[in-house]
């Protein structure tokens, strides 16, 4: 038998070294029918084929276009013809208001969807298709959006349940796998609409690699990567000086927290507000900043607002502390 094209060999084997990975048990792949997660399907129902680890599928349908419930039932059909199982179709209701815009309401209403899925089969994973232009187009968001390290590190490897076994390969390598393995995938209209942020950046990097050279994509996923590395460090470091430091995560020692590091006193200040309750895709740079003037610009200021209908307010005094809660509680 011929080997596979370079494209397809690179694709199995970034499944392979992910599914190698995962504890013993069931994996779910989430397929849209588009071309990279109908190209991961393959690659799993190939690999553990080879394996005997049980492998299925769960299609989310948004309902966000007319169809949708044509293209999900499509898309399960091509899973089943792989030879996945179970295969699961989802619909979701996809609410209309989301801090973050139509995308990010999508995307949280399909991730709770599939991790849904996983714990009612049993799964210890679902595999997701971002590839490498995704992380690319993702840093450059976060670029164009003045965000911090943590957005500027992309979407991880692995996070809870979900994995993205193809953030080292491209769109143009799942393309190869779709044709290679003779699947026809959707070609998802909302792709080619500029209303959608992803759409736009897709479109800047064409622009950057015409003006910089075809290596942008690369370095842009090469510097999430960097950038992962020490928002994690960051991100620990705030989480034990918070365990240390704060019998109460929302009620901080004013004075103690002043003293730390920027990097590592805004960290704290926003899990203590999540902690709170402000939802997380509220929670904006801007509200961490101004509870952090309370520290480094305190002159007796009232409470700052927060999302979730909470606020932060300062304690008088060297002993003071900062307080996170419903405008009500805090004084």
């Amino acid at each position: 038998m011929p080997s596979p094209p370079a494209a397809v060999a690179a694709c199995r084997l970034a499944a392979r070294r992910l599914l190698g990975e995962l504890p013993e048990g069931r994996v779910l792949v989430g397929c849209s029918g588009g071309t990279d997660s109908l190209a991961l399907a393959s690659v799993v129902a190939f690999e553990v084929d080879k394996t005997g680890r049980p492998a299925g599928a769960v299609v989310v349908d948004h309902g966000l276009q007319d169809g949708s419930a044509g293209v999900a039932d499509r898309a399960a059909a091509q899973c089943r013809g792989l030879g996945l199982d179970p295969v699961v179709v989802r619909r979701v209701e996809v609410p209309r208001e989301h801090p973050g815009g139509p995308e990010d309401a999508a995307r949280d209403a399909r991730h709770a969807a599939l991790v849904a899925e996983a714990e009612r089969l049993e799964a210890v994973a679902v595999l997701l298709a971002h590839t490498r232009d995704d992380q690319a187009e993702q840093v450059l968001l976060g670029l164009a959006r003045g965000s911090g390290a943590r957005s500027l590190a992309g979407m991880p490897r692995r996070r809870g349940l979900l994995a993205r076994p193809f953030l080292a390969v491209t769109r143009a390598d799942t393309a190869a796998v779709c044709a290679h393995d003779g699947l026809d995938p959707w070609q998802d209209p909302h792709n080619a609409d500029p209303a959608y942020a992803r759409v736009r950046a897709r479109g800047a990097m064409t622009v950057l690699e015409e003006a910089l050279g075809p290596g942008i994509r690369d370095a842009l996923a090469r510097s999430a990567d960097r950038l992962r590395a020490d928002a994690d460090a960051l991100d620990q470091l705030a989480a034990t000086w918070l365990a240390q430091q704060a019998e109460v995560p929302t009620s901080l020692p004013a004075h103690a927290l002043a003293s730390q590091p920027e990097a590592v006193r805004t960290r704290v200040l926003r899990l203590a507000a999540l902690a709170a309750g402000a939802p997380s895709g509220a929670l904006t740079a801007a509200h961490v900043l101004a509870t952090d003037r309370l520290l480094t610009h305190w002159r007796g200021q009232g409470p700052v607002s927060l999302p979730g209908h909470l606020v932060a307010a300062r304690t008088p005094g060297r002993a003071g502390r900062i307080m996170i809660g419903p405008a009500d509680r805090v004084e």
